[in-house]
């Protein structure tokens, strides 16, 4: 090979070896690139996390201040039901809502051993009746330990879609926790003895601001006396509430779920869970 030909092919060489450090940069530069954007996701993360948690001891705080506390009664003209953050952090939304748990169907009702009472079984037929839910037998689930309304979906007959039409009316409280009517919603309502979806949209325009004092003061309110209501399972107070927060950043998003107890021994509530979930996802956890 003459002299002008081996300079082309250690022209050649050189290319070669250029083109492939540029490859093997340019792929360095696209990892970095990526991991520097997953640490600066997680770091975002993180903080919306943190600010969730502190979202939610406010909410806490809220629902123990003494005021509150010496009332016999829950009912949604007390502070609790409408959160107003004190303050606001620049660039952050902060959304938070507060939900009274009595004011929801009691599954645990329906799941202690041995048969369930003729009138919570009653109710809970309405209820599924009202929301097109096709009825399923809950016997295998009696007796044992259910701790979410995810595990509704090991019963036959169950799927995703019917479970997120459930679960904003349901709840699993202890067996003595009863529907607080002056937090129950009209669907709820409807599923007592004599009371049409109708009916029941009336009871909740006229509820009282403060909600009623007891529950025969409820079935003895004008339009729905003479209805024969029963007073069982029916209640006007609560100890169970779930703090819903939801935080944004720019284009990250984050919702914590927290359910919440007052034990009967304590002032204080304590948490019974937190779930981390997708802005647009229902009650099951991620």
């Amino acid at each position: 090979m003459n002299r002008t030909g081996q300079r082309g092919v250690a022209l050649i060489s050189v290319l070669l070896i250029m083109t492939l450090a540029l490859f093997v940069v340019g792929g360095l530069l696209r990892s970095h690139t990526r991991a520097l954007q997953s640490s600066a996701q997680h770091i975002h993360q993180v903080q919306l996390r943190q600010w969730a948690i502190a979202a939610e001891s406010w909410a806490r705080e809220l629902l123990q201040e003494p005021d509150r506390l010496e009332e016999k009664t829950i009912h949604l003209a007390q502070p609790w039901a409408s959160p107003s953050l004190p303050s606001e952090l620049p660039g952050v939304e902060v959304r938070i809502e507060i939900e009274d748990l009595a004011g929801r169907f009691n599954l645990t009702r329906l799941l202690l051993p041995g048969k369930a009472d003729e009138i919570s079984l009653e109710r809970w037929a309405r209820l599924l009746l009202a929301l097109e839910i096709p009825a399923f037998d809950l016997a295998s689930l009696r007796g044992t330990e259910v701790s979410d309304t995810s595990q509704l979906r090991l019963l036959p007959g169950v799927d995703q879609d019917l479970l997120q039409r459930l679960q904003p009316f349901v709840a699993l409280l202890p067996p003595e926790a009863t529907l607080n009517i002056n937090t129950a919603s009209a669907t709820l309502l409807a599923t007592l003895e004599g009371m049409t979806a109708a009916s029941a949209r009336d009871a909740v325009a006229q509820r009282p601001a403060q909600g009623y004092a007891d529950a025969h003061e409820f079935t003895r309110a004008p339009g729905l006396d003479g209805l024969g209501i029963a007073s069982h399972g029916l209640g006007v107070d609560s100890r169970w509430f779930r703090v819903t927060v939801e935080v944004g950043a720019g284009a990250a998003r984050l919702r914590l779920v927290s359910d919440l107890e007052r034990p009967r021994d304590s002032l204080r509530l304590r948490v019974l869970q937190r779930r981390f979930l997708a802005p647009t996802q229902g009650e099951t956890p991620l």
